[in-house]
Parts: C-alpha cells; sequence; structure tokens
C-alpha cells in the first residue's frame, strides 16, 4: 500500500509491498564486505564479460521490469497487451482476446497487421519476427512511421516477456499465411515456420508461460489483476473490444469467467463506473476530448466532483497507466486551478485567489488519458511521464474547454466554485488549528522523555522519525534538521494491535509513548488538528527485521488511526541496504536488484568495488543517514494510502496477515509465496 511520496500508489500495490521488500535480506553480525572481482586481483580485458541477446534480461530482471515480485510478474502480461492496444490505437484491430489457461499461460491475441515476418535487412538469416523477439531495441515504434503514438515496444517489451518465459509461442496471420514460431528462455527452439494458407484471419497470437527460474516455483497470475488490467485498457480506447476468458478452476472471487469487455463512451464511462453510488456536486461532469491537437498529440479526460470520499486521478499515456503521475498530470492540475481563479475573478468572488490543486482535486474523480508521439518515461515500467510537452499539451486542451464549461453554465459553475472555495477555507482553518494546537500541545502535553522534539511549533512542514532502538534513534537525532525533524525511539517490536485485546493495548508503553509524541486520541477521536506533526515518517532497517517492525506499526496506524492516513499524513522512509565504493566514488543501493544495477550502470569495468551491507541504521555515520534516508531534497519518501476502492480488500488482507488467525497467515503465505524471497517465521 506504499507509495512514492508525492504520488498515490496504483490500484494494484498492497500494504507490505514496501515495508516487506522482496528483496531485503536476513540481518548479518557486521557489514560484509566484498569485492566485485575474483581470483589473485589481476582487473584486464578477460574479466569484462558481455552480455549477448537476452542474457542481461535474465540476468538482471530488475532493471526492465522492477524486479520479480508479484507487480513485475503482471507487468509481463502489460506489455503484451500494450502491443495489442497500439494496433488497435493505430485503427488496424477492433477486438483483442485476453485468455488465462489453467496451465497458469496466459494468451493475449488481436486481429491486426500482424508482426512482420519477412527477412530483416540487417539480420539475413532471420525474420523479422524473430529479432524483434530476440533482439533489444528493436521494433517498429521507433521511427514513429508505422505507430504515430504507442504504448508497447515491441523489441523492449515483447522480447524481455519472451527473456523471462520459459514457454513462449507466436502465431502470425499475414497476408492469408499463418506463421508460427516457438522459444523458451527466449531461445527459438526452430526456425520460422510457414503453416500454409488461412483465410478470414489475420494478426498476432502470443502464449506465455513465466519462467519459475526468475520468478519462483509457484508464481501465478491473479486473475482479478489481469481482468481488472484488461478492462481499463477497454475503458481507454472506444474502438476496441477485449475478450476475456479465464479457466474456472482459477477463479475463487466475483472475477468473471468470461466478458467482453466493450465500452463506447470511454473514460466517460470508466468515470461513471468508479463513482457509483457517490452524489456528485454538479449534474454534469466535465468531460471532453481534443485529437490530434495541433501535430502534437491527442486528450481525453472526464472529471467529477462528489462528496463522502477521497478524490483519486488515474492519469495514462498511449493506454499506459502512469501510477505515479507526471507532466500530463501538472497539466492538468494547472489548468483546473487557473480556470477557477479566472472564473472567480471574473464573477468577483475574492476567495478564488486561495484556491491550491488539492483544493480542486481532493474530492475530485479524475479520468486522464494522453496519446503523444515519443514519450519519455522515467523507468522501464513506464510509471511516470516525463515528456515536457505532455503539460503544455494537456493544460491547453483541457484549460481552454474548461474555462468555456464554466461560463456556458453559470449556476453549475458558482456552486463548484463555493464547494473548492469551501475546501480551501478547510485547509486553511485545519492549518491555523494545528498551529495553535500544536502550541498549546506542547505545553500541556506530557511528552515522552525519549522524544527529541524539534524546535519549531507549527505543524506544517515538521516531521517524526519513527526509528527503532537507541542506537538508531542516536544516529537520527544526530543527522536531523532540529527546526522540524523530530526523532521517537522504540524499542523491540511493537505491539501486534491485530491480535492483542483492548486492555493489552491501553497498557502498551510504546503504543502509548507514540499516541502522545503525535498529540492526538485513536478511533473515532482522531481530530487533524491536534497532530503535531505534518508527516509522521516510518524509519525501520533495510531488512526483513526492520520489515517486520514498519509492518507491525502500519497496523496500529491502520486499525488505531485510520484518518492519519487517510489524510495523507503517513510515510515511510528507504534507507540504503548497501554501500558501495570505488576509489573517491560512493553510491548506496536500497537493495539488492538497485545495488545490481548501480554496479553494472555506474561501476562496470572500472576496477573494484567494495560493497559493504549495513546491518542497521544504527551502524551508519549520521552523515550518511542525512545524506540517504532523512535530507529533504535527496532522499525517498513512499507514502502510505489505503486505496478507496480496495478499502476492503486491504480489511481482509490485514486480518489474515496480522490477525489471531494463525491458519489465515499460512493461508495468506501459500498464495504469496512465490514472491517471498525472506520469510520471518
Amino acid at each position: 500500500m506504499a507509495a512514492p511520496k508525492t504520488r498515490k500508489p496504483a490500484d494494484t500495490d498492497d500494504l507490505f509491498s514496501i515495508a516487506a521488500s522482496p528483496n531485503a535480506a536476513a540481518k548479518a553480525g557486521k557489514p560484509a564486505s566484498t569485492k566485485a572481482t575474483k581470483g589473485d586481483g589481476t582487473y584486464s580485458a578477460k574479466d569484462i564479460e558481455v552480455l549477448e541477446g537476452l542474457e542481461p534480461v535474465r540476468r538482471r530482471p530488475g532493471m526492465y521490469i522492477g524486479g520479480t515480485d508479484e507487480k513485475a510478474l503482471h507487468h509481463l502480461f502489460a506489455e503484451v497487451l500494450d502491443n495489442s492496444m497500439d494496433e488497435a490505437v493505430a485503427g488496424h484491430a477492433n477486438w483483442i482476446e485476453v485468455t488465462f489457461d489453467e496451465d497458469g499461460s496466459l494468451t493475449v491475441a488481436d486481429n491486426g497487421r500482424g508482426i512482420p515476418v519477412d527477412p530483416h535487412p540487417k539480420f539475413k538469416n532471420k525474420s523479422a519476427l524473430e529479432v524483434i523477439l530476440t533482439t533489444l531495441h528493436s521494433g517498429g515504434k521507433f521511427g514513429g512511421k508505422a505507430y504515430e503514438t504507442s504504448g508497447g515496444l515491441h523489441g523492449v517489451g515483447v522480447s524481455v516477456v519472451n527473456a523471462l518465459s520459459d514457454r513462449f509461442e507466436v502465431e502470425v496471420a499475414r497476408d492469408q499465411t499463418l506463421y508460427t514460431q516457438s522459444y523458451v528462455r527466449g531461445a527459438p527452439t526452430g526456425k520460422l515456420a510457414d503453416k500454409g494458407r488461412v483465410h478470414n484471419r489475420r494478426g498476432t497470437r502470443i502464449t506465455f508461460h513465466p519462467d519459475p527460474e526468475i520468478f519462483g516455483k509457484g508464481a501465478r497470475f491473479i486473475p482479478k489483476r489481469l481482468y481488472k488490467m484488461a478492462r481499463s485498457k477497454a475503458y481507454l480506447f472506444g474502438g476496441v473490444e477485449i475478450r476475456w476468458t479465464c479457466a474456472a478452476s482459477l477463479i475463487g472471487d466475483d472475477t468473471p469467467q468470461s466478458e467482453v469487455l466493450h465500452f463506447p463512451g470511454g473514460l466517460v464511462d470508466y468515470l461513471r463506473a468508479s463513482l457509483n453510488g457517490y452524489d456528485t456536486v454538479t449534474a454534469d461532469a466535465f468531460t471532453g476530448k481534443v485529437s490530434k491537437a495541433g501535430s502534437h498529440g491527442s486528450v481525453e479526460w472526464a472529471i467529477s466532483w462528489f462528496g463522502g470520499g477521497d478524490g483519486f486521478l488515474h492519469s495514462y499515456c498511449n493506454t499506459v497507466p502512469t501510477t505515479e503521475g507526471g507532466t500530463h498530470e501538472a497539466g492538468l492540475r494547472a489548468a483546473l486551478v487557473k480556470g477557477l481563479k479566472a472564473y472567480g475573478d471574473m464573477v468577483g468572488n475574492r476567495k478564488a485567489g486561495q484556491i491550491q490543486a488539492d483544493d480542486v482535486l481532493g474530492t475530485a474523480g479524475a479520468m486522464l488519458s494522453v496519446f503523444i508521439r515519443e514519450p519519455e518515461f522515467q523507468g522501464q515500467t513506464k510509471e511516470k511521464l516525463s515528456s515536457p510537452e505532455a503539460q503544455r499539451l494537456v493544460e491547453k486542451a483541457i484549460g481552454d474547454h474548461f474555462d468555456h464549461w464554466l461560463t456556458a453554465a453559470p449556476l453549475q459553475a458558482n456552486k463548484l466554485l463555493d464547494w473548492v472555495i469551501d475546501r480551501a477555507d478547510e485547509r486553511l482553518r485545519r492549518r491555523q488549528e494545528k498551529d495553535v494546537a500544536r502550541k498549546s500541545a506542547t505545553r500541556k502535553l506530557r511528552l515522552p522523555g525519549k522524544l527529541a522534539d524539534c524546535s519549531q511549533s507549527a505543524a506544517d512542514g515538521s516531521e517524526i522519525f519513527i526509528v527503532e532502538g537507541d542506537s538508531a534513534g542516536g544516529s537520527a537525532k544526530q543527522a536531523r534538521d532540529r527546526a522540524s525533524q523530530a526523532i521517537l525511539p522504540l524499542r523491540g517490536k511493537i505491539l501486534n494491535v491485530a491480535s492483542a485485546s483492548g486492555a493489552k493495548l491501553a497498557q502498551n508503553q510504546q503504543i502509548s509513548d507514540l499516541i502522545q509524541a503525535l498529540g492526538v486520541r485513536t478511533g473515532s477521536h482522531y481530530r487533524e488538528a491536534d497532530l503535531r506533526y505534518d508527516k509522521v515518517i516510518i524509519m525501520t532497517d533495510a531488512d526483513v527485521d526492520g520489515a517486520h517492525i514498519a509492518s507491525l506499526l502500519i497496523t496500529f496506524f491502520y486499525r488505531e488511526l485510520p484518518d492519519l492516513i487517510r489524510q495523507g499524513h503517513l510515510y515511510m522512509a528507504a534507507p540504503p541496504l548497501y554501500k558501495l565504493t570505488q576509489g573517491g566514488k560512493t553510491l548506496y543501493a536500497r537493495d539488492d536488484v538497485h545495488k545490481d544495477e548501480l554496479l553494472e550502470k555506474e561501476f562496470s569495468g572500472k576496477g573494484k568495488v567494495e560493497v559493504s551491507r549495513f546491518k542497521g541504521l544504527g551502524e551508519m555515520m549520521p552523515a550518511q543517514l542525512k545524506e540517504t534516508t532523512m535530507a529533504r531534497g535527496k532522499r525517498t519518501l513512499l507514502r502510505v494510502v489505503v486505496p478507496a476502492d480496495e478499502a476492503k480488500e486491504t480489511g481482509i488482507a490485514i486480518e489474515r496477515l496480522m490477525g489471531g488467525k494463525p491458519e489465515l497467515r499460512f493461508q495468506f503465505i501459500q498464495e504469496h509465496a512465490a514472491f517471498a524471497r525472506d520469510l520471518d517465521i
């Protein structure tokens, strides 16, 4: 359930996906020091290893799909589906079939043009199909001629899927001829086979089975997650019909066994389904579509304001979900804020000047989809859009339409303006109450003796770090910014509130200290105005024990202070697990995947690299802790959230994993064991 600081997580992130990192390793007695080179210590040309073909993908899958966990496994499906969606968006396909078979394999088929099979001009003895499936950075989407916009890259996405599958089969129906070829772990088992003439068939059909050597034995796709991914694609492009089928034996919930997913209304249908049951502020949603704005791309959006729940913003680029946001979301926010401020100025409402983006989107349900040429993303898994032109495109397209939408219906516009101003007033009032409450709380509260409080009295911008143990607390106290960062050390593992009685909870000193330091009361008595800090940051060791403590703390906040999470105050720090040194150069890695990535990209071929593993935060020098984990502008913070549409599932997951019934916990571990690297049992 953890997400990056500035953005809510994907719908499919789970509560402990960051806390219990699959790359965490067991604690060591002291930092282990290893060398990147072996043998007699010499370093020459013979030590340089060249990985050819798809071997780099199998050696370092995290560099291509972000890891080998459940999220990474489902990213394989996303890559294959994206390619079929590109055919549909380009106007060459109108249906896609998705089939999840009993043996754990997935099939994605479309009626598009089919991947080219003629000999490749650069590789005379290989078909274009084989080049695409076995060569990184090949494909028909780099030149911009075959596709105006695309979400997948045949030469990156599909070749990576091929490399990470123990079975990969492709059928291409093209020019009334059927071609087939099979692969095992990225290597073809034979030449492209011509199966003869076919009529009334065209397109590409890919069947793949994830390699257990990479993802672990028993790793399986989750039907509900696959179904949601397919459904969201159908919402994003009304011109495609996605035919979903799943083996009945694989379904253990309300996921349909088969369904035709087709939504001609696009994002409007998507928003309507997401807001089912909520009362909206305005009678009409703000929706629109600008196709081929100039020569830059197209934008589609659907936004409605509602009461009784938290707002959400789902954004996409070329049908790829951008779960960490990006420049297109920045354009949307700017357009809405500018539009409402301008309208307020026009009607003489001076309070409109205090409106901020959170006031506008805090109670809005928003869907945003852009199609642009050659989009730039941060990271291989395309979760954050970084293309500068996307912000300009979205801000202009939505801004012009929003101005017209407001002025065309003044009664509706005034109602929305008043609603947003109320949110702004509430935000300002809360800030003022926090400042007053914090000052009075500091005077009245009997704060825990171990708390090293910050000097500023205002809650805004202040932070409290919850750390494990006096040793880590000592380092953190020296590393902090005394003006705005407080430190509360906790000794040992906190009480598991999911299985503890109320009496035991009331008697627990650690929990009492924590609640006192925060200045709040639990449950229905919680008031945000009482909270003494803007950010509550869990900072534990980057190993399995630290993950356990973080899980217990998150469970406490979820059970006893859910509104603190809902209002966006709970975060997790991301301390490093490794220190990598080469001469005067030092870098830090958060986990094994990151370490391997740094060794590959930053230190490759430059001599010996000393790799040290931290056994805990207390072992780090204060300067190191400050630089890597605590200093604003350098650190990574992960905000803990519970997606509104997954609140029920989250509660069930916590009860199963952390509750008092060991049989439910055992069942949970069995279901997720394929993605566990370190189980503290």
